[in-house]
């Protein structure tokens, strides 16, 4: 017998796809775009600063009772003083930056000034604090300070940077 060409079959190929690497490149996708939306969320502290000239317009203008100003000086250099200072009744106080003294003084002026506005039959109004960075200041204590106004739950502050005369001679005098 003669030798016939036999048919020739082809061979299936094996037609399962490993997609391991796939997964892979997925879950690098995934955890890569959680971040990067993370990182991209701005991390900002919400300032309410008010008009310049609320009194012009307005009959209600702030009593100096409610009002306690805060210099940044250099050298880490913080004072305080309550109302307006050419009329103040307590003498200017100054702090070291960094010191747990400066969040007992605020603590202890928000509930004096709260005390104060209870007697007068106003309790809903609170402390106005005046922040005032000088120019030889470092931005560490003005972020500081800001933080302080979030721990001490004080509502009303506003940062300026505008000295009066008065102020910037208490400022060089220390």
């Amino acid at each position: 017998m003669k030798n016939l060409p036999q048919k020739v079959r082809s061979r299936k190929l094996n037609s399962k796809v490993d997609l391991t690497a796939m997964v892979s490149v997925s879950f690098l996708l995934i955890i890569f775009f959680m971040v990067v939306g993370e990182l991209s969320k701005s991390k900002v502290m919400d300032l309410a600063l008010p008009e310049k000239d609320v009194c012009r317009w307005s009959h209600a203008c702030i009593k100096a009772d409610r009002v306690y100003t805060i210099l940044l000086d250099e050298n880490d250099k913080i004072i305080t003083y309550s109302g307006i200072l050419e009329f103040s009744m307590e003498a200017p106080k100054e702090f070291k930056s960094g010191k747990n003294e400066i969040t007992q003084e605020v603590f202890r002026k928000k509930k004096e000034v709260h005390n104060y506005m209870i007697s007068v039959g106003k309790p809903m109004n609170g402390i106005i604090v005046i922040i005032k960075p000088s120019k030889k200041s470092n931005y560490g204590n003005l972020v500081n300070i800001l933080d302080l106004m979030k721990v001490t739950k004080i509502e009303t502050y506003s940062i300026v940077d505008e000295f009066s005369t008065e102020e910037s001679k208490l400022l060089a005098s220390n």
